[in-house]
């Protein structure tokens, strides 16, 4: 995906996220971050909006801690300093050339594609949340763009050491949409973190399939399991459900 799409539906999923928080109200609990409030989800993404844009704008070379979620905004003023945060990190991603220089921690073409890229997947998994503490139907995903977030969770955050996703024995997973060319071979092992493929080919253990936005909130523990299609060893997805939060 361009730079200018992440952009893209990094404002709609920002807009989406202020609208279902408005709805739920602040003190709503938040089914898919247990011990969460919709107050805590809105502070929690501003304060990373606020910390991206802060790294694009100064360009630091080195690794930036990451901002403490603040005790305050609350009340009427929460969705104003929400927005306002949103907007700048839009705004600061769009202002930027594609030659800006600053600290990442993902393999990416660009330091300004892989902020648009991570900003906008970490907006739509927390207006998922926010949505899911209002209630009703989930907004509807681009299919080509929750394929993207899939392919960032497995060939991003899982190729990482720390990731926890680990088998005693070697074994395979495989995720498939059934909306969008793509798909993912996770070759798991003991003693290394996952090693992922873009291709279906070769025996797999166990597949997930189904619509790419399913698969994308399965992954990232936003739906469960019975949300995806399941073939083979179900014990392996259930060892992501698991092992595989990221941190």
């Amino acid at each position: 995906m361009r730079t200018i799409d992440y952009i893209a539906h990094l404002q709609r999923e920002g807009e989406l996220l202020a609208d279902a928080a408005a709805a739920a109200g602040e003190d709503a609990p938040v089914p898919t971050c247990p011990g969460w409030t919709t107050g805590d989800l809105v502070r929690h993404t501003s304060t990373f909006h606020r910390w991206a844009a802060r790294i694009v704008d100064e360009g630091p070379a080195g690794p930036v801690p990451e901002d403490p979620m603040p005790a305050e905004p609350t009340g009427p003023a929460l969705l104003p300093w929400f927005r306002e945060g949103h907007g700048n990190l839009v705004r600061t991603l769009r202002a930027a050339g594609e030659g800006t220089e600053c600290w990442t921690f993902l393999p990416a073409p660009s330091p300004l594609a892989f902020w648009a890229r991570r900003q906008a997947h970490e907006t739509a998994v927390h207006r998922v949340d926010a949505e899911s503490a209002r209630g009703r139907e989930l907004s509807a995903m681009d299919p080509a763009f929750a394929a993207d977030g899939i392919d960032e969770l497995l060939t991003g955050f899982h190729a990482r050491a720390r990731s926890r996703v680990r088998t005693g024995q070697p074994r395979v997973l495989r995720v498939r949409p059934s909306d969008a060319e793509a798909a993912w071979t996770v070759r798991l092992t003991a003693d290394a973190p996952p090693r992922t493929e873009r291709s279906a080919d070769g025996p797999a253990d166990c597949e997930l399939s189904g619509p790419a936005q399913d698969l994308y909130l399965v992954l990232w523990n936003r739906l469960p399991l019975t949300a995806a299609t399941l073939t083979g060893d179900t014990a392996l997805a259930a060892l992501w459900r698991e092992t595989s939060a990221i941190t």
